[in-house]
């Protein structure tokens, strides 16, 4: 039997060297190589594979192909059914990450509470906690029930043995980095390791048809940790998002096999746990000071269900050198760009002032729709002139100034006369296409600041 071959693996995105790198090539992390043994080496014994995928059949035409009708079932919380498209699905694979103390444990006890409520066998294991840690915690949010059976066990192969013999209708892993494998050689959370748990339990779970929530953790920038290999397999991507010193959760669907992605569910974080939020529109702009120059209402979405967001902007004469482009929830490259098409195209000089960016309530918005609402709400404070309280708006910016269309237009006029606001400011395209009242369009920035005295 040959040598096992080594191999350097970096930590943060999985790329594979033969020998050791001070940075990584291919996300430029300094320090993040170990070295691990190959698991694709034929003198490596390997059982992480998809078998579910595995035909014995020849390849058909797709039109002879059959429809498969997902059979779902409640999670027991309303706005997670909804964004998850109507419920979870039998064999469905999640994988939720977040922040640490962001309230990922708890919502899935929580969770795990409902579903063992409705009759289901829910099996919760933590490599994380103890099982007399986690009992603590489920009194405290009232989600005893005979079951839901808690595990501690960071051994893979112990974890699918007990998978096996008492066979759940749900399972909870708290959380991948934590779990290994005894045939691999590499340590709990190494790159390797997650692969090969992510691997084995998707295949158990699609096998015995057992829906199945990971936990996984995120690296300093926010980014889900691991290789992109445990995001490609899992069915659903599920991030876990919010401000430490907020009391509001936000749980965005990144990817979901079994129905749109982009979705969102807002949860409160109380004393007793997470509660729903089924109104987010209203949760966002409940607090508006809507008299004061420099907020904006903007319709945003990402999947089916629009959401009203806050857009807040603070402009002053700056005290240093260079002033200061600052932004929560909103890109800061965007940001720049916005404040050079400003001055080229709409005569507004921000070059010697600070320009401070805010998303109310701790979402973070990379979609271009929001560019003309960020772009108002900065004029609006430089010019300290309050926008009126029922003006809505949304539209991309091009480098020219043009406003242009955006996807979901409709439904995000829907959402914002929903609440009541009279006046929805969209790309001109929009207002010809559409031709509902109250939907003014505008082809320019400068059109868009007219009309809002902005000019």
């Amino acid at each position: 039997m040959g040598k096992n071959k080594v191999v350097y693996v970096c930590q943060n995105c999985g790329y594979t060297t033969g020998r050791w790198l001070g940075k990584c090539p291919e996300c430029g992390g300094w320090n993040t190589f170990t070295e691990e043994v190959d698991i694709y080496t034929p003198t490596v014994k390997r059982k992480g594979a998809l078998n579910f995928l595995t035909s014995s059949g020849k390849p058909i035409p797709i039109s002879q192909a059959k429809e498969i009708e997902y059979i779902r079932f409640s999670s027991g919380i309303k706005v997670l059914d909804n964004a998850l498209g109507g419920g979870l699905v039998k064999g469905q694979v999640a994988l939720i990450a977040g922040q640490p103390g962001i309230g990922k444990s708890t919502l899935l006890l929580q969770l795990a509470y409902k579903l063992s409520h409705q009759g289901k066998k829910v099996l919760y294991v933590s490599g994380e906690e103890s099982v007399d840690q986690i009992y603590l915690r489920a009194k405290r949010l009232g989600a005893l029930n005979d079951n839901l059976l808690v595990y501690s066990e960071t051994v893979l192969e112990k974890i699918e043995e007990t998978v096996e013999d008492i066979s759940p209708d749900v399972l909870i892993l708290d959380s991948v980095q934590t779990v290994f494998s005894t045939e691999l050689e590499s340590s709990a959370g190494s790159v390797s390791q997650v692969r090969e748990v992510s691997y084995r339990l998707t295949e158990l779970s699609k096998r015995k048809e057992i829906t199945t929530f990971i936990v996984g953790h995120v690296t300093k920038e926010g980014q889900i940790a691991g290789p992109k290999v445990l995001e490609h397999i899992v069915d659903t991507v599920l991030q876990f998002e919010g401000e430490r010193g907020s009391f509001y959760r936000i749980l965005k669907v990144l990817k979901n096999r079994f129905g749109p992605s982009g979705e969102m569910a807002v949860f409160k974080m109380t004393t007793f746990g997470l509660e729903e939020v089924p109104e987010p529109s209203a949760f966002f702009i409940s607090e508006r000071n809507a008299d004061r120059a420099g907020t904006v209402i903007f319709p945003h979405t990402e999947g089916n269900k629009p959401v009203l967001l806050e857009v807040q902007a603070l402009v002053l004469p700056s005290v240093y050198t260079n002033p200061q482009r600052r932004s929560e929830g909103f890109d800061p490259n965007r940001l720049a760009i916005l404040l050079a098409i400003l001055e080229k195209e709409a005569g507004i000089f921000l070059r010697d002032k600070d320009v401070f960016v805010n998303i109310v309530g701790g979402i973070e918005v990379d979609e271009p729709g929001i560019d003309a609402a960020v772009a108002v709400a900065i004029v609006s404070s430089f010019k300290d002139i309050p926008l009126p309280p029922n003006v809505a708006v949304f539209g991309e910016m091009g480098l020219t100034g043009e406003i242009r269309n955006v996807y979901f237009a409709e439904a995000r006029i829907k959402e914002a006369k929903r609440f009541g606001f009279k006046r929805i400011l969209a790309p001109k395209s929009v207002a010809l296409e559409l031709r509902e009242p109250g939907v003014e369009g505008y082809r320019h920035i400068t059109e868009l600041l007219e009309a809002l005295d902005l000019t």
